[in-house]
């Protein structure tokens, strides 16, 4: 069957979401996000893409980006070639690394721009990674409050106002707003397990608590990492939390068994006249 053609954007502003092959993790340690975030920096230098948001999640990731001299696709491919060629030599890994072509859908106005802005910032907090958005450490918000490297914060930011001091009010009030969003989903269909289901699963399956694996032979540890991470919606920083062992560790342990509609418009852009 052809796959679907990606809708274009009139104005060149596209919001993305890409992910991890079988949900597996695309980012492990500190340097994956860093590399990634080079990979765009390289892009931003070479055709031009201009980023107005990012979040990099442990399994998928989101960008806010306006296609510079060449097609969108073409930029994403160029991304995801020197990502993925320098995850699978970091980790000594071969083969696909994200789940076929990336996601996407064009922006054409303010305030939906604003929108999949906050969308994407608040992935994190909604995933309930943090307690609050700017604890993220691998978002853009902290450019937008801070000083900007690799994120054009001014065009966001001057929907909000012109004047800066306000529109930075109106900015962090706006991403503080409770909402219903749901913009580009991962759409995992709620098959994540919860820390109970796995302590269960395992409990029962090999009558081992969790929290006692790191203690057990690597082969023990190798066929149970292996069994879990095989289930959908588990990640690797849920199995650390759960097993005192690091992200690092159980990826390299358990890696060779593992097997659009827009929300509605938000009240609070329409009393401030951003649309």
């Amino acid at each position: 069957m052809a796959r679907t053609s990606r809708l274009e954007s009139s104005t060149g502003i596209y919001h993305i979401m890409v992910r991890g092959i079988n949900r597996q993790s695309i980012f492990i340690e500190e340097r994956d996000h860093l590399r990634y975030i080079d990979s765009l920096r390289e892009c931003q230098e070479k055709v031009g893409l201009e980023v107005y948001a990012y979040c990099l999640m442990g399994n998928h990731l989101h960008l806010l980006v306006r296609e510079g001299s060449e097609d969108i696709g073409n930029t994403m491919k160029r991304i995801g070639v020197s990502y993925v060629s320098w995850f699978n030599w970091q980790y000594d890994r071969s083969g696909h690394l994200f789940q076929g072509r990336f996601k996407s859908e064009p922006v054409e106005d303010d305030g939906y721009f604003l929108t999949v802005l906050r969308y994407i910032h608040q992935n994190p907090l909604k995933a309930n990674l943090v307690r609050d958005i700017e604890s993220y450490r691998w978002s853009s918000y902290s450019e937008y409050l801070d000083k900007a490297s690799l994120v054009n914060t001014d065009f966001g930011l001057d929907i909000f106002s012109g004047t800066r001091s306000k529109a930075m009010e109106r900015f962090i009030d706006f991403h503080n707003e409770l909402n219903e969003d749901s913009c580009l989903d991962i759409n995992e269909d709620n098959k994540t397990l919860s820390d109970r289901n796995l302590i269960d699963l395992v409990l029962q399956r090999y009558k081992i608590d969790l929290i006692s694996l790191q203690n057990e032979e690597k082969e023990v540890q190798d066929e149970i990492l292996g069994f879990l991470m095989a289930k959908d919606g588990v990640s690797l920083r849920q199995l650390s939390r759960l097993t005192g062992m690091t992200v690092h560790r159980i990826y390299k342990l358990g890696k060779g068994t593992q097997t659009e509609n827009r929300p509605p418009v938000c009240p609070y852009l329409v009393k401030y006249g951003i649309i």
